[in-house]
């Protein structure tokens, strides 16, 4: 009988591993297709089979697909990598799989069509307007008024995203986004939008069912790096409520629902607002693991395949995490105290992502973090202080790069 397998099209830093772990659980032989596997180091440390392939062609993934399943029973397709999600759900379609649909996949990732759709049902979202060129971006600015945010229309991970708080800083990353240095996924368009104030809080959804609402941070602006967050977060029954109406309400305007999304708010003076839906699992989906027992990773899976999920909670716990982020720039001569911090009682993972000697840059997006911090308890002051005691074990050494000065 034909090893039945799971396709995954290309993969993640954080959560890449979880599906491969997952799918070895549910006796699954994971296959990843990429078209630079290289860049997953976690690929070859696990021995896991690869496919070099175009991953935007999707042609040439169905002939790939096609002969894998002349070995393999292929059990299912889908994949952790926001940009090939819709290309992963074409395929479940040619091969009668379960799986998203690609059209609502597609406009949810263009962020102005997403915009639109949310605003078309009423859905409270920022101020915003589409640029294509500064003039247009100028004008936005002018009348959604300072500051705001500029944010490429196709993106995720923060990639480009800045709050521009004068006409300086929006002239700046104006020209940084239109003058080559961006690399864009698809044709150079700008979101320009409100900066909504307030608490930060995402909720984590799978089907039509609201998992959980975990509160997060970003470090220091004008960037928006996650810098930490608990799960569950700490609210009313009534925040909790409206926050999950919403969400549910963000499903139906984008025709949303299969398998799992993920949607930002900032709490704001007119309650909840809507930043961003994400038709994907949320960047490292371990405090819900922690916290309630729920592995939404495998139950993805469980979706992908076929199976019945379940997601009943096992405990009811408090999860928090903080990401290790760098001051300056330079090469990062050391980093200790990891291996202390994960013998801690109560410090569930330590990931570190940066290695010693080689540079730190930081871009102002999720490649700035050079690893994570995770601790779980009964109750929120001791899970707080658990993570503290374990980040502050942990300490590093960056030499600042030579100014042009001391290179002469």
């Amino acid at each position: 009988m034909a090893r039945r397998a799971l396709i995954l099209i290309e993969g993640t830093q954080n959560n890449g591993p979880l599906y491969l772990q997952a799918a070895q659980r549910l006796d699954l032989h994971p296959i990843t297709l990429s078209a630079d596997p290289a860049q997953y180091e976690y690929l070859a440390a696990e021995g896991i089979e690869v496919v070099r392939v175009d991953t935007h062609n999707l042609n040439a993934l169905i002939h790939e697909c096609t002969r894998l399943r002349a070995t393999y029973d292929i059990a299912g397709i889908t994949s952790a990598h926001e940009p090939v999600y819709a290309t992963a759900g074409k395929l479940c379609r040619y091969f009668d799989l379960p799986g998203p649909n690609p059209a609502s996949i597609e406009r949810c990732c263009d962020k102005f069509t997403q915009r639109q759709l949310l605003a078309e049902a009423g859905v409270p979202i920022p101020a915003y307007r589409l640029a294509t060129n500064a003039t247009e971006v100028e004008s936005a600015a002018t009348e959604i008024g300072l500051p705001v945010i500029l944010k490429p229309v196709v993106g995720g991970g923060s990639y480009g995203v800045r709050l521009c708080r004068d006409v300086d800083e929006l002239v700046e990353h104006t020209t940084y986004l239109l003058g080559g240095k961006h690399i864009w996924r698809s044709s150079p368009r700008i979101l320009v939008e409100e900066f909504a104030k307030g608490p930060l809080y995402w909720t984590n959804i799978m089907g039509d069912e609201v998992i959980g609402i975990e509160a997060a941070e970003f470090g220091p602006p004008p960037h928006f790096v996650y810098r930490e967050g608990i799960f569950p977060a700490p609210l009313t029954d009534d925040e909790h409520e409206r926050m999950a109406d919403v969400s549910l309400s963000c499903l139906r305007a984008l025709s949303l629902g299969w398998g799992p999304t993920h949607i930002e708010f900032r709490w704001t003076k007119r309650g909840p607002v809507v930043i961003e839906v994400n038709p994907r699992l949320a960047a490292g989906p371990e405090p819900v693991l922690l916290a309630y027992g729920i592995d939404l990773v495998t139950e993805h899976i469980k979706l992908v395949i076929g199976d019945e999920w379940d997601l009943r909670r096992g405990n009811s716990h408090i999860a928090a995490w903080r990401s290790l982020l760098p001051d300056r720039d330079g090469i990062l001569d050391w980093l200790d105290g990891d291996s202390r911090a994960a013998a801690l009682p109560g410090v569930a993972e330590v990931k570190i992502y940066a290695k010693p000697k080689t540079a730190i840059i930081r871009r102002g997006d999720y490649r700035d973090s050079m690893g994570v911090v995770i601790a779980v308890s009964p109750n929120l002051a001791k899970t707080k202080a658990i993570l503290q005691r374990a980040v502050d074990l942990i300490d590093w050494s960056i030499t600042p790069f030579p100014t042009v000065g001391e290179q002469e």
